[in-house]
């Protein structure tokens, strides 16, 4: 299925310590996800999910960065809008399955929908934002609640790098374009 993710007008809350961006998650055509959200903290198990498997944790402590849902808000407001998506990659690799979820804790995720995606173009799309975070926050006088955001974002780059090594060129083909 084709796939479109996107971050754009970019924006920081410097009083909560967020970054916010207009999020675009279209597969297949269909708007999966499209409005204004947080973007920082769930940034890391983005990342992560272009290298293995992830499972959502909504209810997750903020060191198990790795469970966090995609895209949730960080400000701590229970009525604050979030999208949980489980990541598994074929046993082939070519394919990424996402898988959207409603989390209920206590209980079994709910399925809501499945998309198979292609993992190399998946995996271009994730590292682009990564990137594209990583030079917003550099200016800012960024101090999230999960201390080693920075950090753990410009590791997870270096494993996708490291992972995909054709991504850095198609990236810039893509932007000449």
């Amino acid at each position: 299925m084709s796939l479109t993710l996107s971050y754009r007008n970019w924006s920081f809350d410097a009083d909560l310590q967020i970054v916010h961006a207009d999020v675009l998650l279209e597969i297949g055509g269909e708007a999966v996800v499209d409005e204004p959200l947080c973007v920082d903290v769930g940034l890391p198990a983005l990342l992560l999910s272009a290298a293995e498997d992830v499972r959502p944790d909504r209810w997750a402590g903020v060191d198990a960065w790795e469970k966090v849902p995609f895209f949730i808000c960080g400000c701590g407001d229970p009525e604050c809008r979030g999208f949980s998506f489980i990541a598994t990659h074929r046993k082939d690799m070519s394919l990424i399955e996402l898988q959207e979820v409603e989390e209920r804790q206590d209980a079994p995720p709910r399925p809501l929908a499945e998309y198979e995606v292609d993992r190399e173009e998946y995996a271009r799309q994730v590292k682009e934002i990564g990137e594209t975070f990583l030079s917003f926050v550099e200016p800012l006088d960024y101090r999230p609640l999960y201390g080693d955001t920075v950090a753990t974002v410009r590791r997870l780059l270096a494993k996708l790098a490291d992972m995909y090594p054709g991504l850095g060129e198609a990236a810039e083909r893509s932007r000449r374009v």
